[in-house]
């Protein structure tokens, strides 16, 4: 009996043709893998000017006769990925596409998948005016090839020659750190604070028996962790610029507790998502933040409770303004790399138990403008109390040794990139969407 192939299997090549020639259409070059693809049918290249960059985008295709897609309108549609091929991408070192052909139309359609999102992210929203595979689409996908590590990645600026800012504010360090011998662990000092009378702080690090703190330990309840007549001085620098590795990251990792320390009557600190959250301060109630902002005066929501759209007093659940912090040497110079984001509440206190939709969902609104104006507002809330006293009047907490935190670098961007590179397109109702354009890492 002679084979038959499916009408499945020659839509299907027919598919890959098509994409493989749209790619080509637009200056990328398009490899097919082979029939024993599991989840990835090509990779993209990207090219300038037919010189190929060795940038590359893992690509799947989707091919229909004449179906319409789920939800379908004028304006988009949506399309569920399946958990298999989640599963499979997780773990890829390229960024990855699925790419929509219908033959009645002849329409292409593409969106990028995140990787590293739970269940909420299998559905993906499609807008046919945006995400239409054409030359238009260019910019967006050698956007996504971009790498997101190291100390920075570019935010593109909204016109061309434009400044933009880094998302690294470079530290000025306290001038000493006291360093002393102790018994204990980090696990039974910490107990032994929390089981005392005194206020406790955890502006410390312990590592092989040794106590490190910028604050003298023999001035705060750390007097108790600390064997007293072993106390020493030394200049920060000899700990922060250490040769040895492992020496250089305790030292980050006290620089972590120091800012935890520092606002902590502002910020919570989420040990699962590694990230400082504004608190909120009443249940089911929005806080703002106002600052000077480069040209005028700003304010934002930094918790922000969302109601249902069906009945008000219902809260659905609170956005809180959010960073990851991440501390790093360059040189002779520490920096705080600022990586905004949100953490969810139900009412402002109890962690949401299905952040992660959540999150998509949000990122997805936001734009180079929603993205600089909250590394702009970070700067601003860290920075607030830098002008405190440090004469005889001020308070004690003034006194206390701080990391201060100078202004982001700026560099100057030549190239305009379409702003819907960063987001939806939709322009920011927050008030920090005027603000300057920054680097982002």
């Amino acid at each position: 009996m002679s084979k038959t192939l499916t009408m499945n299997q020659i839509t299907g090549e027919m598919g890959e043709a098509a994409v493989r020639l749209r790619f080509l259409g637009i200056g990328f070059q398009f490899d097919s893998r082979s029939r024993l693809e599991a989840g990835i049918d090509g990779i993209a290249e990207v090219m300038d000017h037919g010189k190929p960059l060795a940038r590359m985008i893992a690509v799947q295709i989707k091919t229909t006769a004449a179906a319409t897609y789920t939800s379908e309108t004028d304006a988009g549609f949506t399309y569920l990925l399946r958990s298999e091929d989640l599963e499979y991408w997780r773990g890829s070192n390229l960024p990855i596409i699925v790419v929509l052909y219908r033959q009645s139309d002849e329409t292409f359609y593409w969106q990028s998948v995140s990787g590293g999102i739970g269940e909420g992210e299998r559905r993906l929203v499609f807008d046919k005016e945006k995400d239409v595979l054409d030359r238009s689409a260019v910019d967006r996908l050698a956007a996504l090839t971009v790498p997101k590590a190291g100390f920075g990645y570019y935010v593109p600026p909204l016109g061309d020659g434009e400044e933009a800012v880094v998302n690294i504010l470079p530290l000025t360090l306290p001038d000493e750190i006291f360093v002393a011998s102790t018994p204990h662990t980090p696990k039974r000092a910490a107990s032994i604070l929390l089981d005392g009378d005194e206020a406790t702080r955890f502006d410390w690090v312990i590592k092989d028996g040794t106590f490190w703190s910028f604050a003298d330990p023999r001035e705060t309840v750390c007097r108790h962790l600390v064997d007293l007549d072993q106390v020493e001085a030394i200049e920060t620098a000899h700990l922060a610029f250490h040769e040895d590795i492992d020496e250089r990251n305790n030292f980050s990792y006290l620089l972590r507790k120091v800012l935890d320390h520092q606002v902590r009557s502002d910020l919570g600190w989420n040990k699962d998502g590694k990230l400082f959250y504004f608190k909120a301060e009443a249940a089911d109630h929005s806080r703002k933040f106002g600052y000077e902002a480069s040209k005028k005066k700003a304010e934002t929501e930094v918790v922000n409770v969302a109601r249902s759209k069906v009945d008000q007093s219902q809260v659905d659940f609170v956005r809180h303004h959010a960073f990851v912090p991440r501390f790093e040497s360059l040189y002779n110079q520490w920096y705080l790399v600022i990586n905004p984001t949100y953490y969810f509440t139900t009412n402002g206190f109890i962690p949401h138990s299905h952040p992660s939709a959540l999150l998509a969902g949000k990122k997805r609104m936001d734009n180079s403008a929603s993205l600089r104006g909250q590394v702009i507002m970070w700067h601003r809330f860290l920075t607030k109390d830098q002008t405190y006293n440090t004469g005889l009047f001020a308070d004690e907490a003034s006194k206390e040794p701080r990391l201060k935190f100078g202004e982001p670098p700026v560099v100057t961007l030549a190239t305009k990139v379409p702003e819907d590179v960063w987001g939806s397109g939709k322009k920011s109702t927050d008030s920090e969407s005027d603000q300057e354009s920054l680097m982002f890492g």
